[in-house]
């Protein structure tokens, strides 16, 4: 980045710059920030360097040129102009959403995948500490020196997070059969979007889906980064000598770590009779496993500072009330507003009456985190392909897609059958609605 930014210094060195610094504000006052920025700042120092010597003959040899100087930098200069417009009316994406096989996601998980096998997640040579909690739930403070001879799980995770749900069963499952003899599970809820660093919202999400087990809240993420963490949800499975015995981020591979439990606990404690290596039965989970088809429609966020795929022609104006409407058709993964919304960084939130909100979207479950201003309820009626879902309705929608927002969390608004593609429309009777992201399964 330092070498980039020394090449093209006048139109990239404040963004970039900000974005140094604010990795480095991330992880405080430490070497690694020193180093990251001096990293930058020796980067930039060389590419000036070098333009500083060879910049001026470069230069007077295309001066001598046909005027090629003077047209390169128009050129470039009309570029970018033509660049702002296109970004700035939402030309690019509502061009490349028209191609699907265009999208990213199987790629990234690819990435994601690699990136979890990568040696460079075991780096952590000393088991950090759970020191930074904001608030502990379930139990008193709880550090790991205070849990020697015991076997640990800490799971990084957040309460609207579909994927962080989908493994409460295992974690629950795990925290009955083995806590008497000897695991602790801590759930370490780290934040996603504003209203989750709520201690209320949290408590009522472990009443309701019955955690027992110690919760540290992590609203500062002191535990995150200790941890070195970039994934929800994401386990840390640590022996009765604290070291790290695996690491695994996402969904999936619970027989393995069930095996590895039993094997620590085993070791911690050899009196322990043999257990039955089966995988733990989720049967009758409301939130079943994802599909696995690179069609799936990627998580959508509503907010304008992650929005992508958005699709009413009118152009979004950051945190300012604004009349939004349908276009005629919707690509794959596109989704657009109907009425009066208010579009900050994390969320859209209805301010007329009535509106909608529709997506076209390839999946079999479809999941909205959402709130209600003000603590207030908010009728909400669903459709599917213009009709009422009947069997296909979730959780949190009846057969003819009526629900209510009663608080800030994830709601379940359609179950398939099968996965297919579909448009859902979901249309708000009161105002109020605050919708943040949707997930599919």
């Amino acid at each position: 980045l330092g070498v980039a930014v020394g090449f093209l210094w006048a139109p990239c060195a404040g963004p970039i710059l900000g974005l140094v610094l604010a990795g480095a504000a991330l992880q405080g006052a430490n070497l690694y920030s020193a180093l990251l920025l001096l990293v930058f700042a020796a980067g930039a120092a060389t590419s000036l360097g070098l333009a500083l010597l060879a910049g001026g003959r470069v230069f007077a040899m295309m001066k001598r040129g046909l005027g090629a100087e003077e047209w390169l930098r128009r050129s470039l200069g009309a570029l970018v102009v033509i660049g702002v417009i296109v970004i700035a009316l939402g030309w690019d994406t509502k061009f490349l959403a028209q191609f699907s096989f265009l999208s990213t996601a199987k790629t990234e998980q690819q990435l994601i995948s690699q990136l979890a096998k990568s040696p460079v997640k075991n780096a952590l040579q000393n088991t950090p500490s759970l020191a930074g909690a904001t608030q502990w739930l379930n139990s008193p403070e709880l550090d790991l020196a205070d849990l020697r001879g015991k076997v640990v799980l800490v799971d990084f995770w957040t309460y609207s997070c579909i994927n962080c749900l989908r493994t409460l069963p295992y974690l629950k499952a795990w925290d009955e059969k083995y806590r008497a003899q000897g695991l602790v599970i801590i759930g370490v809820h780290a934040p996603e979007f504003a209203f989750e660093k709520s201690s209320e919202n949290v408590q009522q999400a472990i009443r309701e889906h019955g955690i027992k087990y110690p919760v540290a809240l992590d609203n500062n993420f002191k535990i995150w980064n200790a941890y070195q963490n970039q994934y929800w949800p994401a386990h840390y499975l640590i022996d009765a000598h604290g070291v790290i015995h695996q690491q695994h981020f996402g969904e999936g591979a619970y027989l393995e770590t069930e095996q590895m439990i039993q094997t620590l606990l085993k070791q911690a404690r050899p009196e322990l009779s043999a257990q039955t290596l089966a995988d733990i039965s989720v049967a009758g989970v409301a939130v079943a496993a994802q599909t696995t088809s690179a069609l799936r429609s990627p998580e959508t966020y509503l907010g304008d500072a992650k929005q992508k795929n958005f699709s009413s022609p009118e152009t979004v104006v950051h945190d300012a009330t604004q009349h939004f409407s349908m276009p005629k058709n919707l690509a794959l993964h596109q989704w657009a507003l109907a009425g009066d919304w208010r579009i900050d960084a994390e969320s859209a939130a209805l301010q007329s009456a009535q509106g909608a909100l529709t997506i076209k979207f390839y999946g079999r479950d479809v999941n909205l985190v959402m709130g209600a201003a003000n603590g207030k309820t908010t009728r909400y009626r669903v459709t599917l392909d213009g009709k009422a879902p009947n069997t296909a309705h979730g959780l949190d929608s009846d057969a003819q897609g009526a629900g209510v927002i009663t608080g800030q969390r994830l709601y379940q608004l359609l179950r398939l059958p099968a996965a297919g593609e579909h448009e859902l429309r979901i249309e708000f009777l009161d105002s109020g609605a605050d919708v943040f992201a949707f997930t599919f399964g």
